[in-house]
């Protein structure tokens, strides 16, 4: 009798919050099926069995061949997947939201429809960058230039901690090598940033390509969303990488020193709380799995209800 590994695969409310989640896991040289609930991942190494319920984001890194039943349980389980190739270029895909509800989905795009309140959200976005500052009636250009002014700031101060000198950001992105090493550094720590911004966007059913503040792309809001965390993650470890050594394999080493600064959970805790601030939905109700029909009229109607059958003849 063959062997079971894990359990059968997860139901809605079997998977776990993805505040509750770990952060990524990082794979490279490998092959990647499931067996049950679990990825498998096999290398000359033997062979690792990891719960898809419990990662947030999958990195897959050259050598890996995945199977078409490896992405069903990724999808399914709500994981999301970076594809990272050579230099640190990434493309990003995700599966189905965790939370099979529109209501966080239908906020953003009505935030995002109207500029009083596209606006509203995007002050809240700066608000939490200047904690002890009202910024509720700064325009757009005005919050650019204090978010600028900071964001300059932060280098400096990170330049003179580390002593890694800083001029300015600069970096190609059909180029990665082509970039100084505290620009590369930066590049990587940023993608994994994006990467774990990502998933917590897909995973709480909410649209990457509507943002506030970046608009036009369909990683907008992916961009608004890391924005608000690069001061505290991803500068400082982009620095501090090369603070110990410019030379060496830049992405691999900023990528497991994210890792381990996301490792304890809190930052994926705070993404949540932090996403549904923004979007005036701070009720905490993760697993809503709940159908209706709309009407113009009557609002929302039960679904599953043959309403043919209650009209009159």
């Amino acid at each position: 009798m063959a062997r079971k590994t894990g359990a059968d695969k997860p139901k809605l409310y079997e998977l776990e919050r993805v505040s509750d989640r770990i952060t990524f896991l990082y794979l490279e040289h490998a092959k990647v099926n499931r067996q049950d609930s679990a990825i498998t991942v096999t290398d000359d190494k033997g062979v690792v069995y990891v719960p898809a319920a419990i990662i947030s984001v999958l990195m897959l890194g050259p050598g890996i061949d995945i199977t078409h039943r490896a992405m069903e349980l990724i999808g399914d389980s709500g994981m999301s997947v970076v594809w990272v190739g050579e230099y640190g270029v990434k493309q990003y895909a995700h599966g189905r939201a965790l939370n099979h509800s529109s209501t966080l989905l239908e906020k953003q795009a009505k935030l995002v429809s109207n500029t009083r309140s596209r606006i509203d959200v995007a002050r809240k976005m700066y608000q939490l960058r200047f904690p002890n500052e009202d910024v509720s009636r700064y325009t757009m250009q005005e919050l650019r230039g204090k978010e600028g002014s900071r964001v300059r700031k932060v280098y400096r101060k990170e330049s003179e901690k580390t002593g890694v000198e800083w001029t300015r950001r600069e970096y190609n992105p059909d180029n990665f090598e082509s970039s100084n090493p505290i620009n590369q550094a930066l590049t990587a720590a940023h993608q994994a940033l994006y990467g774990l911004s990502y998933s917590v966007i897909a995973a709480l059913g909410v649209s990457p390509g509507l943002g506030f503040v970046h608009t036009g792309h369909d990683m907008s809001f992916v961009y608004d969303f890391a924005d608000l965390y690069k001061a505290e993650y991803s500068i400082p470890v982009a620095f501090s990488i090369i603070a110990e050594s410019p030379e060496g394999d830049i992405s691999r080493r900023t990528r497991l020193a994210m890792r381990d600064f996301f490792k304890d959970g809190k930052l994926i805790k705070r993404m949540v709380k932090d996403l549904k601030f923004l979007l005036n939905d701070e009720d905490n109700s993760d697993n809503v799995d709940v159908i209706n029909l709309w009407d113009d009229k009557l609002g929302l109607q039960k679904f599953g209800v043959q309403y043919h059958e209650m009209d009159d003849d």
